[in-house]
């Protein structure tokens, strides 16, 4: 249920992000989640690898352990990446006053 409603926030955050910068919203609100997915897909993969070549013995049957740890990774990668938007779309925005005064006088 807690995966339900974290997976809602990721989405909505991501929709208004694409909403303020005039984007495609439910695109990136889709996308948003995705890469929360990918990030526990990511640190899972990478738990596995560590435990094979390190021969470290991890409880995989915990639930709850796997939880802690796939959850906060999931939502750091989503909110490293809506950072990325933001920071990218904020230096892409045309200011749109400046582009309809373009070849008028200037005043004094």
């Amino acid at each position: 249920m807690f995966g339900l409603i974290l997976i809602y926030w990721v989405g909505k955050y991501f929709y208004q992000l694409a909403e303020k910068y005039s984007q495609n919203k439910w695109l990136y609100a889709i996308l948003g989640i995705v890469v929360y997915y990918a990030g526990q897909a990511i640190i899972g993969f990478t738990i596995g690898l560590v435990t094979v070549f390190f021969d470290i013995s991890i409880d995989w049957d915990n639930k709850i352990m796997m939880a802690l740890i796939g959850v906060p990774a999931g939502a750091l990668s989503a909110y490293l990446f809506y950072i990325f938007l933001e920071k990218k779309w904020k230096n892409e925005e045309v200011k749109v006053d400046s582009i309809q005064d373009i070849g008028k006088e200037i005043e004094d």
